[in-house]
C-alpha cells in the first residue's frame, strides 16, 4: 500500500480504529465500525471549540475535508461506502450537536438517536446514500442522519426536560 493511502486510511478510519471490529466480523454491512466511529467523535467532542459559532466554523471546514478524505479511501479500500471508513460517523455526530449545550443528556440522546438514524437510514437518508456517490455520498447520508438527530434530541429536552 503507498505511504499517502496509509495517512489517508489512518484519517477515515478515525486512526484505524474501526479496523478492529470489522476484523473480529468479517467486513459485513453492519460490522460496528460505525459504532466505534460515533464513540470516538464523542471522545473527542470535549477537545472540539466550545463556543456555538466557533465549533460551527470548525464543522463547516471538516465536512470538505472529510469529503476529501472518504473518497481517497474509498478509492484505496476499493469499495463504497467501505465499513473501515469512519470519518463519515464522526462529521455526523458532530452535526448531531451543533448548537447545543454539551449536557450529558443532549450528547446521550444525539449519540442514540444518531445511531439509530444512520443504522435504520429511513427517508431521505437512504436516498442520499445510493443516490450520491464518492466521498459527498459517503458524507451527506450521515450528516443528514445527524441534523435529524439534532432535532429530534432539541424535541426531546423540550417534552422531557
Amino acid at each position: 500500500m503507498p505511504r499517502k493511502d496509509t495517512l489517508i486510511r489512518f484519517l477515515a478510519s478515525g486512526g484505524f480504529i474501526s479496523h478492529l471490529p470489522a476484523a473480529i466480523t468479517g467486513f459485513k454491512k453492519f460490522t460496528g465500525s460505525g459504532l466505534a466511529g460515533t464513540l470516538l467523535a464523542l471522545l473527542l467532542t470535549p477537545l472540539l471549540p466550545q463556543t456555538s459559532w466557533v465549533f460551527a466554523l470548525f464543522l463547516l471546514a471538516f465536512l470538505p475535508f472529510s469529503v476529501w478524505v472518504a473518497g481517497r479511501a474509498e478509492r484505496s479500500y476499493g469499495n463504497h461506502d467501505d465499513p473501515r471508513i469512519v470519518i463519515d460517523e464522526m462529521a455526523g455526530f458532530w452535526t448531531a450537536i451543533l448548537f447545543m449545550e454539551r449536557t450529558p443528556f443532549n450528547l446521550a440522546a444525539a449519540f442514540i438517536l444518531f445511531r439509530a438514524l444512520d443504522t435504520l437510514k429511513p427517508w431521505p437518508i437512504k436516498k442520499l446514500e445510493t443516490g450520491l456517490s464518492g466521498g459527498f455520498g459517503i458524507i451527506m447520508d450521515d450528516v443528514l442522519a445527524g441534523a435529524e438527530a439534532n432535532l429530534l434530541t432539541r424535541l426531546a429536552v423540550t417534552l422531557f426536560l
